[in-house]
């Protein structure tokens, strides 16, 4: 994961595909579609509206990033590409604002077109880059359709292929496998074959099952009273990270920064799994290390985080583009932990314990508490998230092909940090606020992680 300055674009002949005007026009004149959208979903929008409403655009999306080798055939690629966004259906289906609510439409699947557009030379990568994340800001937006776009540059020798999403279609999943599935799909219409692809479910169909299900619970519902204890402990609030982030409560919005390092190599990496294996694996340990570098740190002798999760509970979802993403939360006590193994067991307990929560997602939760957290702030808390990418297919070509998965670095109060494992190693990556104390805490967390991780694998 990285930003879109640091993904190595070169310069070239830029091309872009959008959906064509006239499936636009076809997309405004449909009816309603019964499917609501998700509670990420209706969460993630209603917020865009209400920051842009408080006189901020605060761009929200992901994109992926990778290279074709050789000659390109746009031809081809924009076939690929059709018949990528064909495959998912949430790619064809967007919100529109009906007397105050969301109204879910999906574009019949003939109906979907996609229109390139030659956008020019660049000979500039700095200019180029720019020029791409303004595109993107505009052409990916939370709160129009279609709220995504296609980018390819072209050299003589290679193309890179960049494309980008409002992160109401994808979470980090979703990009890390679209590299090869787009390779899959121009290989096969070079050679003139179909690729018989499984037919992948539909996040358009989980978002009106998983609302259905979570509107099942009321405000007495165990999930809920843990949450709403939570809370409590959390003085009201989700929470941030607990490090001195200089933040003034009654200023701005602040800016971000971005923080991209290796963290460790694979050998240390896989040392540090192995340490952390009888505990539940490297997830585990990165919550352990954190808790103990904030007691460290800070003297909190509880560490309060919300953990992200997926919510990809039955296979037929592995392949499927969406938002699968719900978050529990989780207090782990540190305050008696007499060593890393010692923390490693808190959290394993917790993780036992609360991980099951994270099905019901967190804006229904909210919803039946009554309470609203994020009315001009576009993250809802503060997150830590591991991912081990190795599984992925074609996640071995990723540093040959310069595949990265991309983030919008924009406006925000909150840390993200995300841990990738990667076949290299473990990737740390992180936006945090622009102010000096920020820099100097995230900094700091990051040397301690190292440190943890390499000692444990001794």
């Amino acid at each position: 994961m990285t930003d879109i300055q640091r993904c190595e674009i070169l310069p070239g002949h830029l091309v872009e595909w959008t959906v064509h005007p006239m499936a636009i026009e076809a997309a405004a004149a449909l009816p309603e579609d019964s499917r609501p959208p998700s509670y990420v979903q209706e969460s993630h929008v209603q917020t865009a509206r209400s920051v842009r409403d408080g006189g901020l655009f605060v761009p929200t999306w992901l994109g992926t990033a990778f290279d074709i080798p050789g000659p390109i055939n746009l031809d081809v690629l924009e076939e690929a590409l059709r018949l990528w966004t064909l495959r998912h259906e949430t790619m064809r289906s967007g919100f529109r604002a009906v007397d105050g609510q969301m109204q879910r439409f999906t574009l019949e699947a003939d109906s979907l077109v996609l229109h390139r557009e030659d956008a020019g030379n660049f000979p500039d990568a700095e200019v180029l880059t720019q020029y791409l994340q303004d595109r993107f800001d505009v052409a990916a937006d939370a709160l129009s359709w279609p709220n995504f776009i296609y980018t390819a540059v072209v050299r003589d020798d290679s193309t890179s292929v960049y494309l980008a999403f409002d992160h109401s279609n994808v979470d980090a999943y979703s990009i890390y496998r679209i590299p090869t599935e787009i390779h899959e799909l121009y290989a096969a219409g070079l050679e003139g074959r179909t690729e018989n692809a499984v037919p992948v479910a539909s996040y358009v169909d989980f978002s009106a099952a998983e609302r259905t299900k979570a509107d099942e619970i009321d405000a007495n519902h165990p999930i809920v009273d843990r949450w709403r204890e939570f809370v409590a402990n959390c003085d009201g609030k989700l929470p941030n990270f607990p490090l001195d982030l200089g933040l003034d409560p009654e200023g701005p919005l602040p800016t971000q920064k971005f923080l991209h390092e290796m963290l460790v190599n694979d050998a240390d990496a896989a040392a540090f799994e192995k340490h952390c294996r009888p505990y539940g694996g490297s997830l585990v340990g990165v919550l352990a290390a954190t808790a103990l570098i904030v007691r460290e740190l800070t003297g909190q002798e509880v560490y309060r985080t919300v953990a992200p999760f997926h919510t990809r509970v039955k296979s037929e979802l592995s392949e499927s583009v969406g938002w699968y993403v719900g978050g529990a939360p989780l207090e782990i006590p540190v305050s008696e932990a007499t060593d890393f193994d010692t923390a490693l067991d808190s959290v394993r307990t917790e993780l036992r314990k609360n991980r099951p929560m994270s099905r019901v997602p967190v804006a229904r939760i909210l919803q039946l508490l009554g309470t609203d957290f994020r009315p001009t702030s576009p993250d809802l808390y503060s997150i830590v998230s591991f991912a081990d990418g190795r599984g992925v297919a074609g996640s071995e070509r990723w540093q040959e092909l310069k595949a990265y998965g991309l983030i919008r670095v924009s406006y925000g109060d909150q840390v993200c940090v995300w841990i990738s494992r990667v076949h290299e190693g473990l990737q740390f990556a992180c936006r945090y606020p622009d102010t000096d104390a920020a820099y100097k805490s995230m900094r700091l967390y990051v040397e301690r992680l190292r440190d943890v991780m390499i000692t444990a694998g001794n």
